[in-house]
């Protein structure tokens, strides 16, 4: 049986395959492929208004080798940091059960 961590990351590789390649390279998401992944998987970090230049901006800082395409290691790269944020986020908060060492 998998750990709940193990299955945090067939669920990030399977969600970029799932959007990878539907229009072109299958190793690697377009602006479409990426637009539409955040729309439907992260809808809270686009926003309602779904601004196209936030989206723009996304897309500049994670397509760092400027293929206009974001690859596996962008994508990845762009979760840990979403992942830090969400952490650094929750560090300053009190918790509700206190942890034990």
């Amino acid at each position: 049986m998998a750990s709940p961590l193990e299955k945090a990351l067939d669920v990030m590789v399977a969600t970029f395959h799932n959007y990878s390649g539907k229009e072109g390279n299958k190793f690697s998401l377009n602006k479409n492929e990426m637009k539409e992944l955040l729309l439907k998987e992260l809808p809270g970090f686009i926003g309602k208004k779904k601004d196209e230049a936030a989206f723009q901006k996304i897309m500049s800082n994670l397509d760092v080798n400027k293929d206009n395409e974001v690859d596996f290691q962008e994508y990845a790269v762009f979760l840990a940091c979403i992942a830090m944020a969400c952490n650094d986020f929750f560090h300053g908060c009190p918790d509700k059960t206190p942890r034990t060492k």
